[in-house]
C-alpha cells in the first residue's frame, strides 16, 4: 500500500486524539473562559517554532498560479515568542515587535490571525495586546511568519475560552496562508496541495534529532525563487517513497538515504544566489553533519547533526556574514502548545 493512502487513513482514524483538546484536564494549559476572564491580567507567553522541510517536491503549477507540492515538514526548537493578553474594553488590537521592518499594520499575520479568530468564533468584542519577540530572520525558508499566525490563533482561542476546536482552526488557517496549517500539527506532517493539506505524522519524528541552521544575511523572496523554476529539471523521486523512507527511519534520521533529502527549490535559489550554493558545499565539508539541505525557498541551510569540532566550526562560519542557530526537532504535547527546549 502506498504511504500516501496509509497516512491519510491514520489521519482520519486518529484525528480526534491527534487534534483533540482535553477541556477537563486541569493539568492542561487550556483553561475555562471564566478562569481567564477573572482578571484583565490574563496573559499567555507562547513559543512560536520554526520549521524545516526534510524533502520538498514541486509537483506541478496550478491554473490559479500556485504550485502543488509534497513536503515533509518538521518543527524545530528555534523560533520566536508571542506574548498575548486580552484588552478589556478595547475596540482594536495592539501589536508590537522588537524586529525592525516587521509590519505592524493589518498586513501582519498575527493581527490577521486575531481578526480571523474573532470572525470565525463570533467573539467580535475580544481584542488583544500582542508582543512578538522575533528571533527568526525574514526570507529564511523557516516559516517564521506562518508560525506566528498559528501561535496567535491557538493563544487567542485559549484566552477566549476555547470556542473553536483544533480541527476548526486547521480548516480556518488555510485562509491566511499555506504553511500555517502545519504548525497546528504535533510537529511532523506531510503537506500537499499548496501546503495547506496536512496529514499529521503520529508519533512525530524523534525529538532528540539535533541540527544546525545557517542563514546568510541576505534573503530571497519566494516568488523570485519560483519564477526561476525550470520544470524539466525537477526531481522525479516519488514523494510516497520519500515519506516511507523517513517514517521507516524516524528514530535515526541520520541514517536516511542522503538522496531522500531533496528540495526542488534549491536549483532556482542557487541560480539567483550562487553564494548560497557555495555555502552548502562548504558545509558539506564539515565533519559531523550527516545531511545538508536548503529549507523551503531559502535562504537557510540546515545540517542534520552537530560539528565534531564546534569551536572550529563557529570560528569559520561566524566570521562570515552568517547567522548560526543550534536546534533540535520538537513536537507538541497532545492538547498543549509547543515549548521551547531548555538551553543545552
Amino acid at each position: 500500500m502506498k504511504w500516501g493512502f496509509l497516512i491519510i487513513y491514520f489521519h482520519f482514524l486518529s484525528i480526534a486524539t491527534s487534534f483533540g483538546i482535553p477541556r477537563s484536564d486541569k493539568s492542561s494549559i487550556l483553561r475555562s473562559s471564566s478562569q481567564l476572564r477573572a482578571t484583565s491580567d490574563a496573559k499567555l507567553t507562547l513559543f512560536s517554532p520554526c520549521k524545516i522541510n526534510l524533502f520538498l517536491r514541486i509537483i506541478k503549477k496550478r491554473d490559479d498560479g500556485y504550485h502543488d507540492l509534497a513536503s515533509l515538514f518538521q518543527a524545530v526548537g528555534f523560533g520566536d515568542t508571542l506574548e498575548l493578553k486580552v484588552l478589556e474594553g478595547a475596540d482594536t488590537d495592539e501589536f508590537t515587535c522588537n524586529m525592525e521592518g516587521v509590519p505592524t499594520d493589518q498586513t501582519n499575520l498575527v493581527l490577521r490571525a486575531l481578526q480571523l479568530m474573532r470572525d470565525k468564533t463570533g467573539h467580535s468584542d475580544t481584542y488583544f495586546s500582542a508582543n512578538l519577540i522575533k528571533e527568526c530572520p525574514a526570507q529564511a525558508g523557516l516559516g517564521g511568519g506562518s508560525a506566528n499566525a498559528a501561535t496567535a490563533m491557538f493563544g487567542a482561542n485559549e484566552l477566549m475560552g476555547n470556542p473553536a476546536s483544533l480541527e476548526e482552526m486547521v480548516e480556518w488557517s488555510a485562509d491566511l496562508g499555506s504553511d500555517i496549517t502545519f504548525f497546528l500539527s504535533r510537529g511532523t506532517a506531510y503537506c500537499t496541495g499548496r501546503g495547506e493539506i496536512m496529514t499529521p505524522i503520529d508519533p512525530p519524528l524523534d525529538a532528540a534529532t539535533e541540527l544546525v541552521i545557517v542563514k546568510p544575511n541576505v534573503g530571497l523572496s519566494t516568488p523570485t525563487v519560483f519564477k526561476s523554476l525550470e520544470y524539466d529539471k525537477l526531481s522525479d523521486l516519488d514523494p510516497d517513497n520519500l515519506l516511507e523512507e523517513f517514517i521507516d527511519k524516524s528514530e535515526t534520521i541520520a541514517m536516511v538515504d542522503d538522496r531522500s533529502f531533496v528540495n526542488d527549490l534549491e536549483p532556482p535559489a542557487f541560480k539567483n544566489l550562487p553564494e548560497l550554493k557555495q555555502l552548502k558545499e562548504d558545509l558539506q565539508k564539515v565533519k559531523g553533519f550527516h545531511h545538508i539541505m536548503m529549507s523551503g525557498s531559502g535562504t537557510s541551510i540546515f545540517c542534520i547533526g552537530n560539528p565534531d569540532d564546534t569551536e572550529a566550526f563557529e570560528k569559520e562560519f561566524l566570521s562570515r556574514d552568517l547567522q548560526v542557530f543550534f536546534a533540535q526537532f520538537i513536537s507538541r504535547p497532545e492538547g498543549k502548545w509547543y515549548e521551547k527546549p531548555p538551553p543545552s
